[in-house]
């Protein structure tokens, strides 16, 4: 069946991301980096990354690369 949080996360990208102006600083997007981090890690050490990153996301970080 596949994680349900990675196939909100795809729907997001899908049905809702393409109606927004793009304002990711990082490589991969922060939804990316979710939906990567529910497919490979435990539930809870992929939400506590997710948060970490999504933390990150502010105009004063520099953004760039980061792999899940």
């Amino acid at each position: 069946m596949g994680n349900p949080v990675a196939s909100l996360v795809r729907s997001y990208q899908r049905w809702i991301s393409p109606f927004l102006p793009p304002s990711c600083r990082f490589t991969p997007t922060c939804s990316e980096y979710v939906r990567i981090s529910f497919l490979n890690y435990p539930v809870h050490q992929a939400f506590f990354r997710s948060v970490k990153r999504i933390l990150k996301c502010h105009p004063f970080h520099p953004g760039g690369f980061d792999p899940p």
